[in-house]
């Protein structure tokens, strides 16, 4: 290489550790005859590599075409550098540093790993932790950066000779795959009954599937904690299962082993299919088929279910080994509670619904969810994100402060940020109870650890209310750091800016449960205009009484009989009864006290709410068994017919435009003779959406603006947001509807960051 030889320095970031990328630059340098050598940083990848010009065009041209498919390059940093080329190419011991590497997400289970797993001459031949650089746990074994063997819970399996050898060759798949093992050296599974005694088992599979076939429950250690085992297709037990969660009514996912098994059981579209069978394997809600030997019990009264496929060497070897249809495989933990990691724990806290446990002694860093997506105007909309997702960042514009934002109460996640990246935890869940709170502290010290993070900046919801804004007023007041209120439903708009590199101005339209409102009532049904770091409320539903607070938000014949009032005053009580069973009848003068005395009662625009209303209208739902089963219930009847009426609806409002609700009600009223209830919740939805429509061209029209931004829980409804976005494009509007964040509240944390950086920005900033 004498004569016209070059060195040049590569610095590579994005998600380049944990994926196979060094051997892939190892034999990329190999094929173009290049020397230097290679080396994980806490920084990136660095490549020190020498050759002719045209070489170099070459191989900075293969880093950025043909890198592998789990890769992701965000930047490539070039400088020239002196000195004397090396012989050949190496890859060097990893280098600690600045931690600024991305860390990868699990990986579902490749081709190459099963083909091996199912083959009886492979030395892995039905080993359960079976992975190579193409796949397998990454988040959840990590404890540091550098993402090197020494630093993942895989550290205490030395590897055996075999293993080693792999490990060591560039030119192996396995080559640096840091959680490779085999039987003879990794990680090994193994049963224990509910009281924790070891069942002597020749082999753990084959009588775990045994015990399944048997109609038991099974736990069984996963890739990131515990899921409930059992089989989908026996009532009996899925009942059991229900009973022993404390899980009533709420839908269960199924597992099934192929795409021809899920296309049995849904119809799914090729997006559903892709997004089913990709990498990060996460739920995928799918309208279900009728006719198949899944039970009512799975999701009951819905039209659609969460359906998966395997993601790990042990789902796939109980899925094709017992030739199962489909299994349940519900988180393991009791409703309300987060994920079990431990084996300890999980026998602490399972023991009462699982018959039997499948144990393994590959320990989990992080607990993390299935993630939820469903497929929304053509695109997948998370639901859930967690496995698979987490933790890829989102960008972020402010790099002179770092940021913690706590998040919401329900479906919380945290959001810590760093220069031009916003890392979103992992769903944490409710933060109602001791277990979400402890998930909640682990998390965050685990991702300000491997971030390297410490914040200048805390923010919160307004809610005084909420365990996440007592944790960082605390935090605030400890650490002596500035804290920035955000109000929700702004957080919610943010976030979906933040997601599109939108900037403001910009319509907002927020749809959801509630959030505190800056005027101390609770909202849900908001329309904002959005500027950078300040908002104007142009307009929001009809706001109505909340009878019993909270009680409201799991009773939905008490929301009926709020919005019957508001519309019929002293003829609520004649009119309820015709509408609601026998047994709410002696309940109902007491909330009619609530709602003519201002008792404990607030005013809520809540858009949640008035699905409550309306199911517990068409008889479908009165009492909620979890959060959002009445608007489900809805959608699903709904779902059923193609032909409905669309009502008008009323707007009014010289200062804020507001939509008028009670007429919506009362129409399906005056029309339950003459439509089905499928007909009226079809109506529901699309005069809902028609009359929101006329909202935002309304505003539209008085700000100029034509960018519209769509958040909040509500939007997870399939028909109203389709409805709605047909609806305005037609208008000429422009829609940004989230598709890498939830639109529900597992997004507030990451737009209360945006927020406050906003805020920031303009020197706005106080420490409350």
């Amino acid at each position: 290489m004498a004569g016209h030889t070059k060195g040049l320095s590569i610095i590579v970031k994005g998600v380049v550790q944990g994926v196979g990328f060094r051997p892939f630059v190892y034999r990329l340098a190999k094929k173009l005859n290049l020397s230097g050598n290679i080396r994980n940083t806490g920084k990136g990848v660095l490549i020190n590599v020498w050759g002719e010009e045209n070489q170099l065009e070459d191989f900075i041209k293969g880093l950025k075409e043909e890198a592998p498919p789990l890769a992701r390059l965000e930047k490539i940093i070039t400088s020239p550098i002196n000195g004397t080329p090396p012989a050949k190419f190496e890859v060097l011991e990893s280098e600690a540093g600045p931690k600024q590497a991305k860390i990868p997400a699990d990986v579902a289970t490749c081709e190459a790993c099963l083909a091996e797993l199912f083959d009886p001459q492979d030395r892995r031949y039905r080993y359960p932790f079976i992975n190579c650089t193409d796949c397998g746990p990454r988040f959840s074994v990590i404890l540091d950066l550098p993402y090197d063997r020494v630093k993942t819970t895989m550290h205490v399996f030395p590897m055996c000779p075999e293993c080693l050898a792999e490990y060591q060759n560039p030119e192996n798949r396995r080559f640096h795959a840091e959680p490779n093992a085999c039987p003879v050296c990794g990680p090994q599974i193994w049963l224990v009954d509910k009281d924790g005694n070891k069942i002597h088992a020749e082999d753990p599979v084959t009588y775990a599937i045994e015990a399944i076939k048997q109609g038991k429950i099974v736990a069984l250690r996963g890739l990131g904690g515990f899921l409930l085992a059992c089989d989908a297709t026996n009532e009996k037990t899925v009942k059991l299962l229900r009973y022993r969660k404390k899980r009533p009514r709420k839908p269960f996912a199924i597992m099934v082993k192929d795409l021809e098994s899920a296309e049995s059981l849904a119809f799914l579209s090729d997006n559903e299919k892709e997004i089913l069978t990709s990498p990060k394997r996460p739920i995928v809600l799918a309208k279900r088929k009728l006719a198949s030997p899944i039970p009512e019990e799975i999701a009951p009264g819905l039209e659609f279910i969460g359906l998966m496929l395997p993601y790990t060497p042990l789902h796939h070897l109980i899925l094709k080994e017992g030739n199962f249809l489909a299994l349940v495989m519900t988180s393991g933990n009791l409703s309300g509670e987060p994920l079990c990691v431990t084996n300890d724990e999980a026998l602490r806290r399972l023991s009462h619904i699982a018959d039997l446990f499948l144990f393994h002694n590959r320990e989990i860093v992080q607990g993390i969810d299935d993630s939820v997506v469903r497929v929304i105007a053509g695109k997948p909309r998370l639901i859930r994100r967690a496995r698979g997702y987490v933790p890829e960042p989102l960008p972020f514009t402010c790099e002179t402060k770092k940021f913690f934002a706590f998040g919401a109460h329900l479906k919380n996640t945290f959001t810590l940020t760093r220069g031009k990246e916003a890392f979103i935890s992992q769903h944490i869940g409710d933060l109602e109870d001791f277990e979400t709170l402890n998930f909640f502290q682990k998390a965050l010290m685990h991702f300000e650890n491997l971030l390297d993070i410490k914040p200048e900046v805390l923010v919160c919801d307004l809610h005084p209310g909420y365990l996440s804004t007592q944790l960082a007023e605390e935090r605030a007041k400890k650490a002596q750091i500035p804290l920035i209120k955000v109000q929700h439903h702004v957080a919610h708009a943010a976030a979906v800016a933040g997601e599109f590199g939108l900037e403001p101005p910009f319509l907002a339209l927020i749809l959801d449960g509630l959030g505190l409102g800056d005027d101390g009532t609770l909202w849900g049904g908001e329309l904002l205009k959005i500027e950078r770091g300040q908002y104007e409320h142009l307009g929001h539903l009809f706001p109505v009484k909340q009878p019993g607070g909270d009680a409201a938000s799991r009773e939905a014949w008490r929301m009926l009989l709020a919005y019957l009032y508001e519309i019929y005053g002293e003829k609520t009580s004649e009119i309820a009864k015709k509408l609601l069973p026998k047994t709410y009848h002696e309940k109902i003068p007491l909330v009619l006290k609530m709602l003519e005395g201002n008792i404990n009662a607030p005013i809520t625009t809540s858009t949640g709410r008035l699905f409550d209303a309306c199911a517990a209208l068409l008889g479908i739902c009165f009492e909620q068994t979890f959060e959002g089963e009445a608007p489900m219930l809805l959608e699903s009847l709904a779902l059923k017919t193609k032909k409905s009426p669309i009502f008008s609806s009323s707007l009014f409002g010289s200062k804020k435009l507001v939509l008028d609700t009670r007429a919506l009600i009362k129409d399906l009223l005056e029309n339950l003779d003459s439509f089905s209830k499928e007909e009226l919740a079809l109506s529901f939805h699309l005069s809902l959406a028609h009359g929101l429509k006329e909202m935002l061209v309304s505003a539209s029209r008085k700000t100029k603006l034509k960018n519209i931004v769509f958040s909040g829980g509500v939007f997870q409804n399939k028909i109203l947001a389709e409805a709605l976005i047909n609806f305005l494009r037609k208008e000429g509007l422009k829609v940004y509807f989230p598709e890498k964040l939830p639109v529900n509240d597992g997004a507030i944390s990451y737009g209360q960051a945006i927020w406050a950086s906003w805020i920031y920005e303009r020197g706005l900033a106080k420490q409350s």
